[in-house]
């Protein structure tokens, strides 16, 4: 675990994105969620290749409080199995680390 990580995930749709955003934000559980323009997967689904337009999402937070996060998302995705990966942050303009540190400090 990093003292920084980002967590990824997609969705099949924009509200389902900025509903998810918005919750984990104001859950204090990640600074900021950046919501990505519709991006085309490919992938394997009940022994099927599928093909989907999904959302991508990524969520800047604290290491030590990742996997509050990735709990919170399984319980509020829509998808049976989301996508939730785990990217640590290596190193960062300080400004900006020092902000997630403080947003993602319970008030």
């Amino acid at each position: 675990m990093s003292d920084f990580e980002t967590v990824t995930t997609t969705t099949d749709s924009l509200d389902e994105a900025k509903r998810l955003s918005a919750a984990a934000v104001e859950a204090r559980l990640a600074a900021c969620a950046q919501v990505s323009s519709p991006v085309t997967s490919t992938y394997w689904w009940q022994g099927r290749v599928e093909t989907a337009t999904e959302y991508r999402i990524e969520f800047k937070t604290r290491g030590p409080i990742t996997r509050q996060l990735l709990e919170f998302l399984k319980e509020r995705h829509s998808y049976q199995t989301p996508e939730l990966l785990v990217t640590p942050i290596l190193t960062g303009h300080q400004n900006y680390l020092d902000w997630i540190e403080a947003e993602t400090r319970a008030r």
